[in-house]
């Protein structure tokens, strides 16, 4: 029994030696936008479907995963040509379109020829917090054709940014423009109106009324500079849902009853109570939160920030919502702040 034990572990290791020598060396390098479609494709030939699905941004080219993972069931490898890039800046970014051209090679031996081209997307590492992200691709658009791969690999994909994401910021920059000129410094002091640039954050998220299995919805959130003074600033949102409908934000915010010793606002506080909700259309010293998921704002009253208002608006199912205020009424020279309103438990 021992000869044929060893013949069979002969034949397993000879086995893995040759699937090993096909398998392809890994390529990761998101360098250069050529090389970062190269990648994806690298992935896929060695069946790591999730790293292929990270080379993705936000918008994903399947519903899941496993979605994705499983439209390469009948795929035993992919060829791959690109040509030249084009590239054009946009707002803190830089977009490059890929031409490629790629044959899929089936488990039974068939062979199928597609081409288009891939739009990749570099945001500038130093407009990024701690949410880095890597060059990555945002769209790719092939379609069914025939020839070799050089033949019908385009000449070029032409240039610009995607036309969706470009479209909003747009959109977002000339409604600010409307509800806000001759109201806020920033197009005040512009040369051109609407020339403010807004930070732009994209949230993904689940409704309450979606189920697991259901892909997942996208907003992206616009917050443009509004005026400044010597110690406050303040900021204006606009949301667009995952539909691309752009809305600006207003910010449920506490109406104050503020009692002091004696009438003398330079004296001790006796209380504070609410006595009512307003909707803030600007919030002062803020800024959303990708860790927290939050916005946060921070109202000094005056400049040593002794007195002041801290709030925070968390976001949940598509909606910024009140969940925390703080208020240190009085001006004493020290900081020490006052709940007033506490719902601070994630969802």
């Amino acid at each position: 029994m021992k000869p044929v034990r060893l013949a069979a572990s002969v034949f397993a290791l000879s086995v893995a030696s040759a699937l090993a020598q096909q398998q392809p060396a890994y390529q990761d390098n998101r360098s250069d936008a050529a090389e970062l479609v190269r990648s994806l494709y690298n992935a896929i030939n060695r069946r790591e479907y999730a790293r292929a699905w990270d080379y993705f941004g936000d918008r994903k080219p399947a519903k899941d995963l496993q979605a994705f993972a499983d439209g390469y069931a009948q795929t035993e490898r992919v060829e791959i040509e690109t040509g030249d890039i084009s590239e054009e800046g946009a707002a803190g970014s830089l977009f490059y379109s890929v031409p490629v051209a790629i044959k899929a090679i089936g488990t039974d031996g068939s062979e199928r020829v597609f081409a288009g081209c891939y739009m990749a997307r570099f945001v500038d590492p130093q407009i990024q917090d701690a949410t880095f992200k890597p060059m990555h691709i945002e769209s790719g658009t092939l379609r069914p054709t025939q020839g070799g791969l050089a033949e019908v690999l385009p000449p070029s994909c032409g240039s610009g940014p995607a036309p969706q994401k470009d479209a909003l910021v747009g959109e977002a920059k000339k409604r600010f423009s409307t509800d806000y000129s001759g109201v806020c410094q920033t197009l005040e002091q512009s040369a051109e109106a609407g020339n403010a640039e807004p930070t732009t954050e994209t949230i993904t998220f689940r409704s309450h009324t979606d189920a697991e299995t259901d892909p997942e919805r996208h907003v992206r959130l616009f917050s443009f500079q509004c005026g400044s003074g010597a110690y406050n600033t303040s900021q204006v949102y606009y949301l667009a849902d995952d539909t691309g409908a752009l809305r600006q934000l207003h910010f449920a915010t506490p109406e104050l009853d503020i009692r002091y010793e004696n009438d003398d606002i330079e004296g001790k506080v006796e209380s504070i109570n609410i006595i009512g909700y307003t909707a803030a259309n600007q919030l002062v010293n803020s800024q959303y939160s990708t860790d927290t998921r939050s916005i946060d704002s921070h109202d000094k009253w005056r400049g040593a920030g002794d007195a002041a208002s801290i709030g925070r608006w968390i976001f949940r199912d598509g909606n910024f919502t009140l969940v925390k205020y703080e208020v240190d009424a009085t001006y004493d020279g020290e900081v020490s702040h006052e709940t007033v309103l506490d719902f601070d438990t994630p969802p």
